[in-house]
């Protein structure tokens, strides 16, 4: 059972190299970096040629209402993203799904920056 864990981590970490490999931001258009565990989801602006990150946000942040599901949660995780992008005067990004398929939480952060106004 221990095997399936690894070579599903491993996967996942082969195909973010890959994307990775295209995928980088800077400072006028930071990298959009989104990281989803069972717990929680956590998203970065990430100036790559600088090595720094302007601005991150989680659900932890979040005063959840009771009954919000993940997926509501990642929807307000973006839109917080976007309002702290807003506040580094930054309206494009370059979205890394972060090895992640872009589908439930990761495309709910997706709309969720989309409809505060960020551009990708």
């Amino acid at each position: 059972m221990a095997d399936i864990h690894k070579e599903k981590k491993f996967k996942r970490e082969r195909r973010h190299t890959r994307v990775r490999a295209k995928v980088s931001g800077s400072s006028t258009m930071p990298r959009l970096n989104v990281y989803k565990s069972n717990t929680g989801v956590f998203v970065q602006l990430i100036d790559d040629l600088a090595g720094k990150t302007l601005a991150s946000a989680s659900n932890k942040e979040l005063k959840s209402k009771k009954g919000d599901n993940k997926t509501q949660q990642s929807l307000e995780v973006g839109k917080l993203i976007a309002q702290k992008a807003k506040k580094l005067k930054l309206e494009r990004v370059v979205f890394d799904k972060g090895g992640f398929k872009y589908h439930g939480r990761v495309k709910a952060v997706a709309d969720g920056a989309r409809e505060e106004g960020l551009k990708f």
